[in-house]
C-alpha cells in the first residue's frame, strides 16, 4: 500500500520529464495499530528509496469516530523539478513516432472498485485462494503485487534519448490517459499482442465477463508506462533499458487517427 502511494505520485511527475525530488505522507486510522502503520510506512519508504526521492515527512490521524478501526487512509504527493527545456510537454510528437512499453507488475493501484465486485462481491471468491489460472498463487497476493517504479529507468532513457511524449497507465487504461501525451487530432495503434497480459487481467475479464475494450479502457493490461521516441532512436532506447535489466516492448506507434486503436 505505501509503495503504491509513492508510485501513483512519482510516475505521473515523471511523465512531465521531472525527477521526483520529495515525498510526504498522511495515514488517517480509526484505531492506531502500532504493527500496521510500521508496514505502510515501511512501503513508503521503501517507494521511496526506488524512485530516489526523499521521505521529508508526513502526519499521522486517529479518528475513531470518521473509519472503523480496522480502516486506515493513506494519502500522498511528491514534488519534482525539470529546467524547463527539458519539460515533456508534446509538442514534438510525431506521426510514425514509436511507442515503447515498460511492463506492469499487474493491476497496479487502478480499477479496484470493479475488481472488487467482480471478484469478491459477485463471485465471491477468497483473496486467500490460491488459483491455477495465477500459476498457483493466492488471488490476494497478486492483487496486492506493487505498483512499479519507473523512475530509474525512464530517467536514464531521458539522460540519452529525446523522448517526445510519456504516458503512466493508470484508472482510464489506455483509452483515457495516452492521448493525454499527444497533440489534438493525433492517435495511436496499438498491437496488443506485441507484449504478454498478465493472468490476473483474464481471471477479470472471466469472472466480470468485461469485454476486451472495456478491459483496455479500466487496467493496464501489462503496460504500465510508454514512451514515445522517434523511429530512429527506438532501438537505442530499448538498449539502454536492456542495459539496466529493463525489459521492453514496441508496442504500436503514433498515428493521425485522433483516437486509440487497439489491434
Amino acid at each position: 500500500i505505501g509503495i503504491d502511494a509513492v508510485a501513483m505520485c512519482v510516475n505521473d511527475v515523471l511523465v512531465q520529464g521531472a525527477r521526483p525530488l520529495f515525498f510526504l505522507d498522511y495515514i488517517a486510522v480509526g484505531k492506531n495499530h502500532p504493527e500496521v502503520i510500521e508496514q505502510i510506512v515501511k512501503g513508503v519508504a521503501d517507494g521511496c528509496v526506488d524512485a530516489q526521492c526523499a521521505l521529508i515527512g508526513g502526519e499521522t490521524a486517529e479518528m475513531p469516530d470518521m473509519y472503523d478501526v480496522h480502516h486506515y487512509d493513506v494519502a500522498g504527493f511528491c514534488v519534482g523539478a525539470a529546467d524547463k527545456k527539458d519539460i515533456r510537454t508534446g509538442e514534438h510528437i510525431a506521426d510514425g513516432d514509436v511507442l515503447i512499453g515498460l511492463p506492469s507488475t499487474g493491476v497496479h493501484s487502478n480499477g479496484f472498485s470493479l475488481v472488487r465486485k467482480v471478484l469478491f462481491k459477485d463471485a465471491k471468491l477468497d483473496p486467500h485462494q490460491k488459483m491455477e489460472e495465477l500459476g498457483g498463487r493466492e488471488l490476494g497476493e497478486v492483487l496486492l503485487t506493487p505498483t512499479r517504479i519507473y523512475v530509474r529507468p525512464v530517467l536514464k532513457v531521458l539522460e540519452e534519448i529525446d523522448v517526445h511524449g510519456m504516458s503512466h497507465i493508470t484508472g482510464g487504461g489506455f483509452f483515457e490517459n495516452i492521448p493525454r501525451m499527444l497533440k489534438d487530432g493525433q492517435g495511436v495503434r496499438i498491437e496488443k499482442d506485441s507484449f504478454p497480459r498478465p493472468e490476473i487481467f483474464d481471471v477479470i475479464a472471466k469472472y466480470g465477463s468485461i469485454d476486451e475494450e472495456e478491459m483496455y479502457n479500466v487496467f493496464n493490461m501489462g503496460i504500465g508506462f510508454i514512451m514515445a521516441v522517434k523511429p530512429e532512436d527506438a532501438a537505442r532506447t530499448q538498449q539502454i533499458l536492456a542495459d539496466m535489466g529493463e525489459t521492453s516492448y514496441v508496442i504500436g506507434e503514433v498515428t493521425e487517427s485522433g483516437k486509440v486503436e487497439i489491434e
